[in-house]
C-alpha cells in the first residue's frame, strides 16, 4: 500500500486487516516510520495479528520503487498516495504540475509496470471526483487522477485486475481533505458533494470493490443540493440531478426579468446586492450583510479556490462568462458588481437601438406638425408601405450604413428619404 502511514492510508489498512483479513502488509510513504503516528499504526496493526514493513520511499521514483518490490511477492495493489498543490491554472508551473502528477500518475504507472508478473487479486487505485468532475484549483489533481481512471480501464483491457476508487473528499481521517476549512466543507456541501466520514467511506470501498467495472465512483450526492443550482450542476450529473438543457441555457434570465424596467441606480443596488449574497455563499457567511461592499475580497479571505467559486457562482446567476482573474482584476463586490453591469447592458450588434431613435424622432416630428388634406394622406400612404415593406424585407447587408446616414439628417431630410425609398418623390 503507498500512502500506507498516512491518515487515510491507515484507515484503510486497518480495515483490510481488520475486516479483510489480511495478514502480510507492506506499507510504503515517503517518511515511512519518521511519519507521524506510523510506530502505532504498525503496533496496532500487529496486535491485530497482521505482519507489517514499513519502508520509507518516493514512489514516484522508479527506481527507488523497484528497489522496494524486488524479491517481493504481492497478492494485491493499493495506490493512496498523492499530494495538493492547488492553484489557478495560471499559476500552475510545471514544477507543480510535476509534484502532483508524480505522486498519482507516476507512481500509478510504476506500479502497473513493476507488477505486471505478478498474480494479483486487486489492483486498486483511490482517485478523485475532481478527474470527473473538475475542482476549483484543481486542474494538475483533476489531471493526475483522471489518468488513474484510464489506467484501471487499460488494465481491464488487457486482462488484469484493476479498479479506480473515484472518491470525493473524506473528512476526520486525517487526510488531504482535513486541510479544507469549514467554509470549504460547506461549500462542498452546497455544491451537492458532502465529505464522507471515516464509517461511510470504508463501507463505501467495500461495496467499490464488488461492482464489476474498472471505474466507480462511491460518492455520495445530495441531490436536493444539486437541483437548487441548476446553472453549475456538473454535465455528467444533470441527469441525476434531473437538471435540463433548458434550465442551465436559460441562466441569467430570472436577474434579467429583476433588471427590466430599473434605473441605473436601482440596477446598482440590485447587482450589488447579488453580488454580496454569493459572496457569503462562497465564504460561508450567513447573508450578504457580512460583506461590505467596498473591502477588497483580499481582506475578506478569498484566495485562488474561492475566487474561482465566486466566477463560478456568478456565471450561473448571471448568464455570463466571466474571466478566473475576476475577483483580481476587479477587488471589490462594488466593482464586480458594475463590471456586471457593463457586461449585462444591451449591445447594439445590430442597430436597433440606433435605428428606434430614429423612428423616435420621426415620431417627435410627426407630432410636431398638422399635414391636412392631401398631404395627410400622402404621409400616412407612406408610412403604411414602409410598414409593408418592413415587415417583408430580409435584413440587409447595407442596414449599417442606412441607420448612420439616418442619424445624420435633419427631419426634412427623413421625409425626403421616405419619398425615394417609397418611390413617390
Amino acid at each position: 500500500m503507498t500512502g500506507g502511514t498516512g491518515g487515510l492510508g491507515g484507515l484503510v489498512a486497518r480495515h483490510l486487516v481488520g475486516v479483510h483479513g489480511v495478514r502480510d502488509l507492506l506499507l510504503v510513504s515517503r517518511r515511512g516510520l519518521e511519519a507521524p503516528g506510523a510506530g502505532g499504526l504498525v503496533g496496532e496493526l500487529e496486535g491485530a495479528g497482521a505482519r507489517v514493513r514499513v519502508v520509507a520511499c518516493d514512489v514516484s521514483d522508479r527506481g527507488a520503487l523497484a528497489a522496494v518490490l524486488e524479491g517481493v511477492s504481492l497478492s494485491a495493489v493499493v495506490h493512496v498516495a498523492g499530494v495538493l498543490d492547488d492553484g489557478v491554472v495560471g499559476a500552475l508551473s510545471p514544477e507543480r504540475l510535476d509534484g502532483v502528477l508524480a505522486a498519482k500518475a507516476d507512481a500509478a504507472w510504476y506500479l502497473h509496470e513493476l507488477t505486471a508478473g505478478a498474480d494479483l487479486s486487486a489492483f486498486v487505485l483511490f482517485s478523485s471526483v475532481a478527474g470527473l468532475l473538475g475542482g476549483a484549483g484543481q486542474a494538475n489533481y483533476a489531471a493526475a487522477n483522471a489518468f488513474l481512471d484510464a489506467l484501471a480501464v487499460r488494465r481491464v483491457g488487457e486482462g488484469c485486475v484493476g479498479r479506480s476508487l473515484v472518491w470525493g473528499p473524506w473528512a476526520g481521517v486525517g487526510g488531504m481533505a482535513d486541510r479544507l476549512s469549514v467554509g470549504d466543507l460547506e461549500r462542498l456541501e452546497r455544491q451537492g458533494l458532502p465529505a464522507v466520514g471515516a464509517g461511510e467511506g470504508l463501507g463505501l470501498f467495500d461495496a467499490g470493490l464488488l461492482v464489476g467495472e474498472p471505474v466507480v465512483v462511491p460518492l455520495p450526492l445530495n441531490m436536493a443540493a444539486l437541483r437548487a443550482q441548476p446553472a453549475t450542476v456538473p454535465h455528467l450529473l444533470r441527469h441525476l440531478a434531473r437538471v435540463s438543457t433548458r434550465s442551465t441555457a436559460g441562466s441569467g434570465t430570472a436577474l434579467m426579468g429583476r433588471l427590466a424596467g430599473l434605473g441605473e441606480k436601482e440596477r446598482e443596488r440590485l447587482l450589488l446586492e447579488v453580488v454580496r449574497e454569493q459572496v457569503a455563499v462562497v465564504l460561508g457567511h450567513a447573508g450578504a450583510e457580512a460583506v461590505e461592499a467596498d473591502r477588497a475580497f483580499k481582506e475578506l479571505g478569498f484566495d485562488s479556490l474561492t475566487a474561482v467559486s465566486l466566477r463560478n457562482q456568478l456565471n450561473g446567476v448571471t448568464g455570463l462568462e466571466l474571466p478566473a482573474t475576476l475577483v483580481f482584476d476587479h477587488p471589490t463586490a462594488r466593482d464586480v458588481a458594475a463590471l456586471i453591469q457593463e457586461s449585462l447592458a444591451p449591445v447594439d450588434t445590430d442597430g436597433s437601438r440606433q435605428l428606434m431613435a430614429e423612428v423616435d424622432r420621426l415620431e417627435a416630428a410627426l407630432a410636431a406638425v398638422s399635414p391636412a388634406g392631401d398631404g395627410r394622406a400622402r404621409i400616412t400612404t407612406r408610412l403604411e408601405t414602409l410598414l409593408r415593406r418592413w415587415n417583408a424585407a430580409e435584413p440587409d447587408v447595407e442596414t449599417a450604413e442606412d441607420e448612420a446616414d439616418l442619424s445624420a439628417a435633419s427631419d426634412e431630410e427623413l421625409f425626403d428619404l421616405l419619398d425615394s425609398e417609397l418611390g413617390t418623390s
